[in-house]
């Protein structure tokens, strides 16, 4: 019988730097669900890779002195690496600068341009070059991006833009008539009357500004602008053909059944996206899921920031499977989640190793301290039994019920209800008390049984989730996992099967102070080398400069400066700098990391918990090695003492020093 097919792909990594937790969270759940549809009995595709053109790699690729294509071919491989560190499972990992792509994009281009649905005209407005995206005075959030909230700057040049507003009212209706096309619901309510509703205007798809980009073959001039070029990737590498000559994956596999993606990317996906699919002919793909943001202490975190957590340090401590637990099981089906040390550990101890790793070597021991390893239906039942086989054998349609509405983390919830449930039945049958009586080996026999038979049951659903774990689990029951159609049957575990005799430990568990010290000895050492450092921030390593009378400005040179009130959370001594602190520095929800020439004068103790006066749009430098967001606002005396500025009364982190 053909299995049905299934595709699904996240959105492709910007290779400006290295992935983030908050960035490696969507290729595990992805790969979760690809999992959970394998076992299901999909054939299913699952598409992931690295997006590597535009402005922001050009000017990366200069400052480190290498080419575009090296800096994209190391941080694409960086990626790609921590991706398998993770133990995905992905079919395709496809790059923008994979020849067959950007043939494919050209041709797609001068498709839609040859058909009327692209043309040329000049662009005016507002840039943002973090995000490569112009914006009108309306479309901006108190003068800044409406998508990162960083400066934006005034911007004109010739262009090449797509008819997004032919196809406006087509959009509307199918997102209408397809109520899951967009989820979670609030996303759509939020596409629909933020954007679609009143009114799209044209989407600018070309620049010539920079040149590392998919050129435009009939305009040398121009290069394709990111939306095209990235977002074509999901049929591009499926073989997917401008002139028809599909291949056989496209055939197969489009449209695809789930594009997951982050919320802060869902405008591109389900307006921009969509009409271009439209304007070629194609069909759209059944489902767009923009999930949440994996939050750092609260704050939304970002590559340029300095206390980011990373997926490979994270499991060097940790373990590939407890850093897949803790992202999948912890974050809201629709809002924010949130992850520290403190948290993983709480998590790790509580539900990885009492509640599953506890059960297993439990069960292994008793099995081979009372009857040597072998497990044996005696068929002994009591009453207690049907509690605990009901429990069990539901719980595949549970799970199945909350992952086909993706609620990957509910999912999860119900699998450890199940390894619960299995500890409450030890302490209700007490099998130490039963070895005591030699009438009672039957019935120890039969609740061993049902505790190994409710494991492989349990594991088999976890199998997707933490799939090493799960293998590990079937090795010491001398088992495999289960096929999904037996899920809801109990009983299948070989009667006289013998597991191993030695039961190894699944999750240890972690002391919180140990595993900060290891966090902190895993944060990278700081060179020496100074090279690339800014002028403004290299004067404060050296001394403290005379002040000098500065030419009068103009209200509107000051209007361009960002003053707001941040709140230390950490601080460090920069090493082989006799005056250099790194501070970690919140600012609303976003984290700073500030170097400041200020160590003769504070200890990074005392940093800690200051509210102080930032200077936030500073262009981002290099000191020492180290990556500065901004300026701490300090007073000077006569004799060259400096003293950090600080409102005069409470105010919270993030107001506006006006």
């Amino acid at each position: 019988m053909d299995k049905k097919p299934y595709y699904i792909t996240t959105a492709i990594a910007y290779t400006s730097g290295k992935p983030h937790i908050g960035n490696t969270y969507e290729i595990v759940l992805a790969d979760s669900i690809a999992r959970y549809k394998r076992m299901e009995g999909y054939d299913v595709f699952f598409q992931t890779g690295t997006d590597e053109h535009g402005q922001k790699i050009e000017q990366k690729a200069e400052a480190a002195g290498v080419t575009p294509k090296e800096f994209v071919d190391t941080i694409a491989s960086q990626i790609k690496s921590i991706w398998d560190l993770m133990n995905t499972s992905y079919d395709k990992f496809i790059r923008t600068t994979d020849a067959d792509h950007e043939v494919q994009i050209q041709k797609i281009f001068k498709k839609l341009y040859e058909q009327g649905d692209i043309y040329k005209g000049e662009y005016e407005g507002m840039y943002c070059t973090p995000c490569e995206s112009f914006f009108t005075a309306s479309q901006l959030a108190d003068g800044k991006c409406p998508d990162c909230g960083r400066e934006v700057q005034p911007a004109k040049e010739e262009a090449y833009f797509l008819k997004l507003s032919k196809y406006t009212d087509r959009l509307i209706e199918h997102i209408n008539t397809h109520p899951e096309f967009i989820q979670p619901e609030s996303r759509k309510n939020e596409m629909m009357n933020n954007f679609l509703l009143p009114g799209l205007s044209d989407l600018c798809v070309s620049r010539t500004s920079f040149k590392w980009g998919i050129p435009v073959d009939f305009d040398s001039k121009h290069v394709v602008y990111v939306w095209i070029d990235a977002l074509s990737n999901y049929i591009t590498g499926l073989g997917f053909d401008a002139d028809g000559n599909h291949g056989e994956l496209f055939r197969r596999y489009w449209p695809a059944d789930l594009h997951l993606i982050g919320k802060d990317i869902l405008r591109f996906h389900t307006i921009y996206w969509p009409i271009m699919l439209m304007a070629l002919d194609v069909p759209l793909p059944k489902q767009v899921f923009g999930h949440p943001w994996l939050l750092q202490g609260g704050g939304k975190m970002s590559k340029s920031t300095g206390n980011v957590m990373y997926a490979d340090d994270l499991v060097s401590i940790l373990g590939v499977d407890a850093v897949r637990y803790f992202v999948m099981h912890e974050m809201p089906f629709d809002n924010d989640g949130v992850i520290t040390w403190e948290l993983l550990v709480e998590r790790i101890n509580s539900e990885l190793a009492n509640t599953l790793g506890n059960l297993v070597n439990r069960t292994i021991s008793m099995s081979n301290k009372y009857f040597d390893g072998v497990v044996t239906n005696s068929g002994v039942k009591e009453d207690i039994d049907s509690e605990l086989t009901l429990t069990v054998i539901k719980t595949a349609g549970k799970v199945a019920e909350k992952m086909k509405e993706l609620r990957v983390a509910d999912a999860m919830s119900e699998i450890f209800t199940l390894f619960k449930r299995c500890n409450k039945y030890i302490d209700e049958t007490m099998p130490w008390a039963l070895a005591k009586d030699e009438d009672k080996k039957d019935r120890l026999a039969t609740v061993l049984y049902n505790l190994t038979e409710s494991i492989c049951i349990g594991s088999s659903l976890l199998s997707p989730f933490l799939p090493e774990t799960a293998e590990r689990i079937f090795a010491q029951l001398n088992t495999t996992c289960r096929s999904f159609d037996t899920l809801d049957i109990f009983g299948e575990y070989p009667s006289g099967n013998k597991v191993t005799a030695a039961p190894e430990i699944l999750f240890a568990r972690l002391d919180i102070k140990e595993v900060l010290e290891k966090a902190e000895a895993l944060k990278p050492s700081v060179s020496a080398d100074t090279k690339g450092s800014s002028s403004e921030l290299a004067a404060l390593d050296e001394s403290v400069m005379d002040m000098e009378a500065k030419a009068e400005i103009s209200y509107d040179d000051f209007a361009k400066l960002q003053f707001q009130v941040g709140e230390i959370i950490e601080c460090k001594a920069v090493e082989k700098s006799k005056k250099l602190l790194c501070s970690q520095v919140r600012i609303g929800n976003q984290m700073k990391q500030i170097v400041s020439g200020i160590k003769q004068y504070y200890s990074p103790e005392e940093m800690v918990g200051k509210k102080v006066m930032v200077l936030v749009n500073l262009k981002p430098a290099t000191l020492a090695g180290i990556l500065s967001e901004g300026m701490l606002l300090c007073a000077e005396d006569e004799g060259g003492n400096l003293a950090l500025m600080v409102p005069e009364k409470t105010m919270p982190a993030g107001a506006e020093i006006c």
